[in-house]
């Protein structure tokens, strides 16, 4: 609906969106880079988001900017009849409703799916919780902090650290964000081929314990287990960056062919024989000596001549870098990966752009995020409200 939407692959579908933080934000600033028409509803207090992180003005942070780029922005105070009144009349053009609101706050406002509904019988209504509405932990608040600890993320990370640790990255956030984007795209195409709406929704307790036991379920997949659920290689303590002569490098010398070369750039083709070596299944068994045996070869060499030799044999490798370094990052400028952004207020603003190419509909950041409730009388009015309407929900 916004007069300036890239033709992405999500172009022609709207959604309301509200939720804040990063769980839900991070979902519908997705869907805005895919084409969709995503209006953010804000109550009077605003997102939280607004207060998190440095800003050049009270109310727009960097964070608030990354999470809400290219959407479109209105105030409703939902403790208000006239708010519900107009948001009930969007719901009825919408193709999307998400929120990231507690169930009995959302059944006391009246905006539960069957009541939407009811307004729109081809919506996908998408809920946002913490543990969702079934099982012992329903309905309980929850942050990024309390699912990495609750999942194994914490614990796991204790192997390396010595104690239990948060990742220093909002994984939870993020991966039920991006659950969240593909079940609801999922939900808009089955409704595409049958014509029917429908409620999704989305556990971040869930979706990380999913996202997490992939790869460490190992043995425990079989029933009775035969190993503990963990992949052994992941929680080394000896799996971290290995140093050099002047610094650290990144490498995986994982399959039979890497480690080939990788005695021959070491001139010990004799270790391809020990027994503790010679498959991927024997050096998984014995990843402490075999990270060690690589760490004591790899500290004799400088990270220049390290990345020299492991590129020409074609072992992944890297030098280890910082999210600072990642802002002048050659590879980075050659794709064109940030985008700028003129504002009028607050000058040039930076964005990671879409990390997904489409050949025929391409994805774009859509605009600048918006300003609070920026958008109000003019997507009001998109939606059939009258100015007198529109008048008395500003009063």
């Amino acid at each position: 609906m916004g007069e300036s939407a890239h033709k992405g692959p999500l172009s022609g579908v709207t959604v309301i969106d509200m939720t804040s933080v990063l769980m839900g934000p991070y979902c519908t600033q997705i869907m805005s880079d895919l084409g969709a028409d995503v209006i953010k509803v804000e109550g009077p207090e605003g997102d939280i988001t607004r207060q998190i992180g440095p800003g050049k003005r009270e109310g727009y942070t960097g964070v608030y900017y990354s999470m809400n780029r290219g959407k479109r922005g209105i105030s409703l105070d939902m403790k208000r009849p006239e708010a519900k009144a107009a948001l009930l009349k969007m719901v009825e053009k919408c193709d999307v409703f998400i929120h990231s609101v507690r169930y009995q706050a959302m059944e006391r406002l009246g905006l539960t799916y069957e009541t939407l509904a009811g307004v729109n019988p081809g919506l996908i209504y998408a809920n946002l919780y913490g543990f969702g509405l079934k099982g012992e932990y329903a309905g309980q608040p929850a942050y990024d902090d309390t699912i990495q600890g609750m999942t194994g993320v914490a614990m796991l990370e204790a192997a390396a650290a010595g104690e239990p640790r948060y990742l220093a990255n909002v994984m939870a956030d993020k991966v039920s964000g991006l659950t969240a984007a593909y079940a609801i795209n999922a939900a808009l195409y089955a409704r595409a081929t049958t014509g029917v709406g429908q409620e999704v929704s989305v556990s971040m307790f869930e979706a990380l314990a999913s996202f997490m036991l992939t790869e460490h379920m190992t043995g425990s997949v079989f029933d009775p287990p035969i190993s503990e659920p963990v992949y052994q290689r992941i929680v080394a303590k000896e799996r971290k960056p290995y140093k050099t002569r002047d610094g650290y490098v990144g490498a995986t010398v994982y399959n039979n062919k890497h480690w080939h070369r990788f005695t021959d750039i070491v001139g010990q083709p004799e270790l391809r024989n020990d027994p503790r070596f010679k498959d991927v299944a024997a050096r998984l068994q014995h990843v402490a000596e075999y990270n060690n045996l690589l760490q004591s070869f790899i500290v004799e060499r400088t990270t220049e001549e390290w990345m020299t030799a492991m590129n020409e044999a074609e072992i992944p490798a890297a030098r280890i870098k910082s999210t600072t370094d990642l802002l002048t990052d050659p590879h980075l400028q050659q794709v064109d990966f940030f985008k700028t952004m003129e504002h009028p207020v607050d000058g040039i603003l930076k964005f990671p752009g879409p990390p997904v190419e489409f050949s025929e509909t391409p994805a774009a950041i859509q605009g600048l995020p918006p300003e609070k409730g920026q958008h109000t009388e003019e997507v009001l009015k998109e939606f059939g409200l009258t100015e007198a309407e529109i008048s008395v929900l500003i009063a």
